[in-house]
């Protein structure tokens, strides 16, 4: 849900409780990542695959929406939310690359930046923090690679959906770079946190 950087605007919440509109979306496009995988990997029904992906953005679009206007931003649905887009991120990627649609460097790529941000989040606890306010550029890039893969895969099965094919892969390639860069972003708003913000106690947070 697109806040902005800590730095700017203190992190929120509208409300404390889990079963929101939002939150149920962002549940039920976790359930969508088994599905989708077991549709590249299994019957090979590569344009219901598409279709779960196209759902799966319209439901973060949604849940995003209908927390800022009806006021339900949430601390459950701030982790919720980037964690569905990662898992759909990952998913995506690893199931094209067993059916060599994508080569192994991307997957290297992306995930690498994934593991770069999860060695910042010890250092996060020690400030009372388990993650970040998602970042607009960071929101971009997700929905530059969550779109970009699907019409990949779609260009690979050939026919007229060449057009396709190069539309992903220029949206791939913004999207990687995307995806880097807002992980620099968070690299640099968690430098800023442990310089501005004092340790927490760890008997008191416990």
């Amino acid at each position: 849900m697109g806040l902005v950087t800590q730095e700017t605007n203190p992190v929120s919440y509208d409300t404390d409780r889990f079963l929101t509109v939002p939150n149920v979306l962002s549940l039920v496009r976790l359930f969508g990542v088994p599905l989708f995988v077991w549709l590249v990997l299994g019957p090979h029904a590569d344009v219901w695959a598409v279709v779960v992906l196209a759902l799966a953005g319209l439901t973060d679009w949604f849940d995003g929406r209908i927390a800022r206007r009806w006021h339900q931003v949430s601390r459950a649905g701030q982790m919720l939310d980037p964690i569905a887009d990662r898992l759909y991120i990952f998913a995506i990627i690893v199931a094209l690359m067993v059916r060599d649609v994508i080569p192994v460097w991307l997957v290297v790529i992306v995930v690498a930046r994934d593991v770069m941000l999860a060695c910042h989040v010890p250092a996060l606890r020690t400030r009372g923090f388990t993650s970040l306010p998602v970042h607009f550029v960071g929101k971009a890039a997700t929905f530059c690679l969550l779109y970009s893969f699907p019409l990949v895969l779609l260009g690979h099965l050939g026919g007229g959906w060449v057009v396709a094919r190069i539309l992903g892969w220029a949206f791939a390639v913004w999207g990687t770079g995307l995806y880097w860069w807002a992980g620099l972003l968070y690299v640099r708003q968690t430098w800023h946190l442990l310089a501005t913000t004092p340790r927490v106690d760890r008997r008191r947070r416990d």
